[in-house]
């Protein structure tokens, strides 16, 4: 109990309130949507998204009309380095990430990249949030398919292009190689700790 009680201490110290470190609602960008998008699928799709940390991600996916589904976890590595206290010493390849269950007859992956790039976290910051530094905090979309990766690099060009951003998006486009939910206290966090001051 003393060590899962310590890791929440040092996680909380990790994941700084993205409104404290800048990043606030007023910075926040209004983004076209795609112009390249996925339809007419039936049935559930999933979709894997990191951008600092998955505290803040996984909060706002989880207000997302149509998303079912939103988990905490790590993508980019091994399953054997799967475990928080590996993954904070950026030497796995992962990054802290959310898989996101939704329903594309609610919501469309397209809309999902929008309310990444817009409002879940800063895309233009190379493996950062805020104070939050290193490799297991970098911006990615790890895709499923062929079609993820399409709308996706199709996105970024798109917002790159309309200079949206003060600077280029830095965003990795990878391949998902597997999704591992993380420990039980990362899991809807903002959720249980509303007053946490460490999340926006």
């Amino acid at each position: 109990m003393n060590r899962i009680l310590i890791a929440v201490a040092a996680l909380a110290l990790a994941c700084w309130s993205l409104v404290d470190s800048g990043w606030a609602a007023d910075k926040a960008v209004k983004l076209p949507p795609p112009t390249q998008d996925l339809h007419g699928m039936a049935g559930t799709e999933t979709a894997v998204f990191a951008g600092g940390c998955f505290w803040g991600v996984q909060a706002v996916f989880q207000h997302t009309r149509g998303v079912l589904n939103a988990v905490s976890g790590y993508a980019g590595g091994d399953k054997s380095s799967a475990h928080y206290e590996q993954v904070g010493s950026g030497r796995t390849g992962h990054a802290e990430s959310v898989q996101v269950t939704y329903d594309p007859g609610q919501v469309s992956f397209g809309t999902l990249l929008q309310v990444y790039f817009s409002v879940a976290h800063d895309p233009t910051t190379l493996n950062r949030q805020g104070p939050d530094a290193g490799p297991q905090y970098r911006s990615a979309v790890f895709y499923r398919d062929a079609e993820q990766k399409r709308v996706t690099e199709s996105y970024i060009a798109q917002l790159n292009a309309a200079k949206v951003f003060p600077a280029r998006i830095v965003t990795e486009v990878r391949p998902l190689t597997g999704f591992y939910p993380a420990e039980a206290y990362h899991q809807d966090y903002a959720t249980l700790h509303p007053g946490s001051p460490y999340i926006a």
